[in-house]
């Protein structure tokens, strides 16, 4: 089984995942989100809707897309849409988790792949890996090594999840 990447949307103009898709040969464009920092506006969110649906997406991918989806969005691909966090959640949800574990001082920390819900960072998990805080350890060497394990981890799941026929496959 296979899956393929059918368009890669970013709320950032500038992102270095559209030249990425480019050089990959994937469809792909910026949509201005609109006027608030946390979520997108009814127009972005139309706009987003009507994307995923002409490139007729099995499963939304999140990842650094930094915004509360909310009832259209979520209602458009329901039990499709998945992301990936920068921490064990249920602990440390929200924007720059893996700081909060850092200095909240936990030995262990890691990565987390779940459903997304109307919720920060609450829809059931699906897939958790560890990473430990090293001695010596900064925020940005921990940040490092949790952003290797989610390019692992995030696939690896993918994949799981088209291997249980939880999502269909391109093939």
């Amino acid at each position: 089984m296979s899956a393929e990447i059918a368009v890669t949307l970013t709320d950032v103009p500038d992102a270095g995942i559209l030249k990425h898709a480019a050089s990959l040969g994937v469809s792909g464009r910026y949509i201005d989100p609109g006027k608030f920092r946390t979520k997108l506006d009814d127009t972005a969110e139309a706009a987003y809707i009507a994307a995923l649906r002409d490139a007729r997406v099995d499963l939304v991918v999140l990842a650094g897309f930094m915004r509360i989806l909310k009832g259209p969005f979520l209602a458009s691909f329901p039990g499709r849409v998945i992301n990936i966090h920068p921490s064990l959640l249920p602990s440390f949800p929200g924007i720059a988790s893996w700081k909060q574990a850092f200095e909240h001082g936990v030995k262990v920390t890691g990565c987390t792949v779940h459903w997304v819900d109307q919720g920060i960072d609450t829809g059931r998990i699906v897939a958790q890996q560890s990473v430990p805080v090293i001695d010596g350890d900064t925020v940005e060497t921990l940040h490092e090594r949790i952003q290797e394990a989610e390019r692992v981890l995030y696939p690896q799941t993918i994949a799981e999840l088209i291997r249980k026929g939880i999502i269909k496959s391109a093939v």
